[in-house]
C-alpha cells in the first residue's frame, strides 16, 4: 500500500495543530499545576489539525 506524500499545507495544518495545543497545554498546566495537561494539550492540538477540513490545493 503506497502512501502519498504529505503536502506541504498539510504539514503546516499539523504543525499549526500541534503549536496550538502545546500552547494551550502549557495554559493549562500552569493555571492547574498539573504537568500532564501538556501531554493532552499535545494530544487535542494532533486531533484537531489531523481532522480540520483539509486546505485546498
Amino acid at each position: 500500500m503506497a502512501s502519498e506524500p504529505m503536502s506541504p499545507a498539510r504539514r503546516k495544518q499539523l504543525i499549526v495543530g500541534l503549536v496550538m495545543g502545546a500552547a494551550v497545554g502549557v495554559g493549562i498546566s500552569l493555571w492547574t499545576g498539573f504537568w500532564l495537561w501538556l501531554a493532552a494539550g499535545l494530544a487535542v492540538g494532533l486531533a484537531t489539525g489531523a481532522l480540520m477540513k483539509p486546505p485546498s490545493e
